[in-house]
């Protein structure tokens, strides 16, 4: 079947289905509350959703340890929901995604209790190994969340490999009984008629034969051996060829530590496995690699990432947008000002929106929600984020480890969305199964939904704006004053339409003046997130586009 390439034309909404709404009242998001809220989404312009896991789960870490492929949650409404909201969604042109979790299964998945109990054929489904001679770990490597990446399990007598948390034991895709599984779950869901798959980690699937240790990274031991393993390419191109070249769909990688060199090996349009990657460096531009080393934001770094990506993908292979999403805090409280909530929240979405590439916007950005004030770690239910707490090497007092934990826990990005300013902002009518953000009465959808110059209005403009201009899908981009720490600026042009974004970062005013060749008398101010914008000055967080015919 041809594939279409449809993805290019749409904006992306990610729901994360614990936090968006609930339709019973239960406390919990579910797909009851999705369906009546996907006019909501309609009205914001985007053309689709990825849905993170809705599969039946334990819960250790928030869905993302399935225990069946082919289901959905009871606590979501099931597959009854599931197909209303499937249906409710292409009735209004939306495609759907679903995540695919393929690197790891939850521990409670009936392949893993079957696999500890050597029942074949599921005896290697995952990844075991004894203790060494001298008793230690089969190799030193570290999980992403909680110790290291070993753990015994009694039935088996022997350790079982988890990236992530000890209830997430990885499979072994080197066994092909288990590439054939997930084929079954591809075929599934596209059968079903969903549009594509978010793939988490996907990057992690193949391991190196014999599990060596890694002496390269200091800190999470074996990224350096099992991401980007020596298998991954084959694996992918089995996938495609015997299941997705068969459907109009599309496919979106998560790919830590990936760069624009490594990723166009595997999205590259002429040759590649998959069609977008989850680049990480646009959401490491206030720490070292990872939101737990935080480090001052760098405006720089921030436009090196977009401006690389941006050049060496075009006309190559589609670039994936996106600020904001289920692992990490909030982006105006990363990279804008609480202060100047809303004028940040709208440079931030103008400076993304414009750049070539399929934009993801993650619920409730839209709005300029907040990092959430959590008062203890008993308010927490992210793995990663009590283990931080609870095992951090670096001793800190509970009352420092709660303020790391502020800035950087992904619970920040997971209290309830703030649909109003009614008790749990509208959210549910029971108790919220985290603590929705008290700042709701202030920051929510339907006080945004009165003011023509809300955070939400913007977006919904912006990303008219974005569809309505072709320079924007197809045109060169150029960045300009790239040494400059306060203002982001850079063009697109087509040859038929040239637009300049203006970005401001900084909390005071500065001088501006446009780069040489752009006459701002001659353009016309199609978005700006001040009433009456000065010519050679720039308002706090101040942003503009103007555009050329």
């Amino acid at each position: 079947m041809e594939r279409t390439r449809w993805y290019k034309d749409r904006v992306f909404y990610q729901i994360w289905p614990r936090s968006f709404m609930d339709g019973n009242g239960d406390g919990m998001g579910d797909l009851w509350g999705v369906l009546e809220k996907l006019d909501y989404i309609k009205s914001l312009g985007c053309g689709g959703i990825w849905f993170s896991p809705l599969y039946p789960s334990p819960g250790a870490d928030c869905g993302y340890d399935i225990a069946d492929y082919m289901d959905i949650a009871p606590e979501f409404g099931g597959m009854e929901a599931f197909r209303q909201v499937l249906e409710g969604a292409h009735a209004r042109d939306m495609k759907v995604l679903m995540d695919l979790v393929i690197n790891h299964t939850s521990d409670e998945h009936e392949w893993f209790q079957k696999s500890r109990r050597r029942i074949e054929p599921y005896t290697d489904y995952y990844i075991w190994r004894p203790a060494k001679k001298n008793g230690k770990l089969p190799n030193n490597w570290d999980s992403n969340f909680e110790g290291k990446a070993w753990t015994y399990d009694q039935v088996r007598g022997e350790y079982y490999l988890h990236l992530f948390a000890v209830k997430q034991p990885d499979l072994n895709m080197d066994n092909p009984l288990v590439r054939e599984e997930v084929k079954k779950i591809l075929r599934f869901w596209l059968d079903l008629g969903v549009d594509g798959f978010r793939e988490d980690v996907i990057t992690y699937i193949s391991k190196p034969e014999g599990l060596p240790d890694d002496h390269l990274f200091p800190v999470n031991k074996g990224m350096g051996q099992y991401n980007h393993g020596p298998r991954l390419h084959e694996y992918l191109r089995e996938f495609k060829q015997d299941v997705l070249d068969h459907y109009d769909c599309m496919t979106l990688a998560e790919a830590p530590l990936v760069s624009p060199r490594k990723a166009l090996t595997y999205i590259n349009e002429d040759s590649g496995e998959l069609d977008m990657m989850i680049q990480f460096q646009c959401v490491c531009a206030d720490c070292l690699f990872t939101d737990w080393l935080p480090l001052p934001f760098s405006l720089r770094k921030l436009k090196r990432a977009f401006s690389t990506w941006q050049r060496k993908l075009h006309g190559r292979a589609w670039n994936m947008l996106y600020l904001e999403n289920h692992d990490h805090p909030r982006i105006v409280s990363r990279y804008g000002s609480e202060r100047f909530r809303e004028e940040s929240a709208k440079t931030l979405a103008a400076a993304m929106l414009f750049q070539q590439g399929t934009p993801f916007l993650y619920q409730g950005q839209e709005l300029g929600m907040t990092n959430c004030p959590l008062e203890s770690i008993d308010e927490y239910r992210d793995v990663q984020t009590i283990w931080n707490y609870h095992h951090s090497a670096l001793k800190k007092s509970p009352e420092e480890r709660l303020a790391r934990l502020h800035r950087s826990s992904r619970d920040n990005s997971r209290t309830p969305v703030q649909w109003s300013g009614e008790p749990n902002a509208g959210f549910t009518t029971g108790t919220p199964w985290i603590r929705v953000n008290p700042n709701y009465t202030q920051i929510n959808a339907a006080e945004q939904e009165t003011r023509e110059d809300s955070v939400l209005n913007f977006y919904r403009r912006a990303i008219a704006l974005r569809k309505s201009l072709s320079c924007v899908r197809d045109g060169d981009y150029r960045e300009y004053r790239h040494l400059s720490g306060s203002h982001y600026l850079y063009s697109r042009d087509d040859g038929k339409q040239r637009i300049l974004v203006v970005c401001s970062f900084r909390d005071r005013e500065t001088a501006f003046r446009a780069p040489r060749g752009f006459n701002l008398e001659k353009a016309e101010l199609v978005l700006a997130n001040y009433p009456t914008p000065q010519p050679d000055t720039l308002q706090p967080y101040e942003c503009r586009v103007y555009l050329w015919k």
